[in-house]
Formats: C-alpha cells, structure tokens, sequence
C-alpha cells in the first residue's frame, strides 16, 4: 500500500498507459479521479478513450478497494482542467499526485514542411499546454500544503528524434523541458515534478492500448507485423508492458522517491542507451 492515504489524479485515464497506471495506483492504496476526453477529435485519424471506457477504468480501480470519481475533460481547455481539480477538491480534500498521460500520437507521418498549421497547433495543445494547463489547476494546492508529486508521461520521443514525427517529438521534448523548469520553481515548496519516458509500449488488451498500433500506421508500417519490427529496435528484446510503466509511475508517486525530483525516468528497454 505505497500510495495509502493520497489521491491521485490521472488524465487519459480510459485506457492504454493511463488505465495501467490508475489500478495500480488503486491497488497501492490511492483513491483515483479519473479524467478522459470522452470523444474523437478532428484531426486525430483514431478513436479517442470513450466514456465507457473510463467508466471501465473506474470499476477496475473500485474492485481493488478505491474510492473513484470519473470526469470528462479535454485538457486543451483550461476551464475544464479546473473544474476537474475543483471536484477532486470537493471530493477528497487534497490531490496528492497528478499522472498526466493524455496526449495524442496523430497527426504524424509527415516531414516538418509537410505539417499543416491545424496538425501542428492539434499536437502542441494536447501534449504539451495540456501538461501545463493541469500542472497550473493543481500546483497551488499542492504549494500551499508543502506536498505533491508530479508526474508528467513524456517518451523517449522526448530524448532522441524520430522521422515524420516532429509535432509529437517537439512536443515532448518540451514536455521534458516544462518538467525540469517546474522542478526547480516548486522544489522550495516540496512539490516533486519528474517525467516518464516509456519506450515502445506493447498494445495490451486488457488496458485496450492501441497506441504502438497508430504509431506504427504513421509510419507506413503493417500492424499485423508491427511488434515484430519494433521487438527489432530493442536491447532486451521486447516490447515495454503497461505494467513496468505504471511501477515506475507507482515509485515516483509514492514517498520513497521523495528527494527525486527535475529527472527523466526512462523505460525503454535500453533504447536510448544507444
């Protein structure tokens, strides 16, 4: 029970990274407010996490004894990020830790001159000033109480390029950017802010992740042999599993990593040791 007694707050909480990371929060003792978008984007080329699925996530996180509140919410709106961390506020008093792990993989697939204004402004929004907006809803609370932990999923996108991907990488590039400034403007305060940068995370069924999936259709890649391709790129020989992300999650969340803070955690296999 790591994270007993503390709440947590987890964006793109439907499926993928996000529902891996809130059940093992759930099960380590936290109580959960879970936020999603709830509906597709223009300009996304797949669908987004659903409100069933969310509701999913929530019963998942209800069965191993936390107590849960669900909230749809597109972080691209400041208004909506503070009204979801004003109802967490009523709900639980406090937010202890912030997961932010919604973002979008698409559009990508093109070279940089080839990336329109609307992809460009679509990517930035959501990976980037979606971090932000939800670091701003929390981070006075938190300041006033000597007390957080940040958790910002960036990827190794956010340390090394990859080809026609350049929304997305510069995207988490400056995700890694915002969490060290951040570091150092809260650290007075107690309040931790670190990134995640998972490699290339296996699409489990149980969590519905369909994330390596799209990225590997962006890159023109069949996805009947996508793991097989990325297995390729990997030191250890295999794919990332939602669960080795969401026990670093659980780690940086919880009171043993209390002095880590301004750091990139990486799981990734290896891939950017090369």
């Amino acid at each position: 029970m790591l994270l007993h007694g503390k709440t947590a707050v987890v964006t793109g909480a439907a499926r993928g990274i996000g529902r891996a990371c809130a059940t093992r929060f759930a099960r380590e003792g936290a109580d959960l407010v879970l936020l999603d978008i709830g509906q597709d984007l223009d300009g996304v080329p797949y669908p987004l996490g659903s409100g069933s699925q969310l509701q999913h996530t929530a019963d998942l996180c209800r069965a191993e004894g936390a107590a849960v509140i669900t909230v749809t919410a597109d972080v691209r709106s400041a208004g909506q990020c503070e009204a979801a961390v004003a109802r967490a506020h009523d709900r639980f008093g406090a937010v202890h830790v912030l997961f932010n792990g919604a973002g979008i993989a698409a559009p990508s697939g093109k070279a940089v001159h080839e990336i329109t204004e609307d992809e460009w402004d679509l990517m930035v929004d959501t990976d980037l000033s979606g971090a932000w907006r939800m670091m701003k809803a929390v981070a006075p609370e938190m300041i006033a109480r000597n007390e957080g932990s940040i958790i910002n999923v960036a990827s190794t996108a956010g340390l090394v390029g990859y080809r026609n991907f350049a929304g997305y990488v510069a995207a988490k590039h400056g995700l890694i950017g915002l969490t060290k400034a951040a570091a150092l403007d809260y650290a007075p305060h107690r309040v931790r802010v670190n990134a995640l940068c998972p490699g290339s995370v296996r699409d489990d069924l149980r969590v519905e992740g369909r994330m390596l999936a799209e990225i590997a259709r962006s890159l023109d890649v069949a996805v009947e042999e996508h793991e097989d391709i990325f297995v390729q790129a990997q030191p250890m020989n295999a794919l990332i599993e939602p669960d080795d992300i969401a026990g670093a999650a659980v780690w940086l969340a919880g009171d043993d990593s209390r002095q880590v803070t301004g750091t990139t955690l990486t799981v990734d296999g290896g891939f950017s040791a090369r």
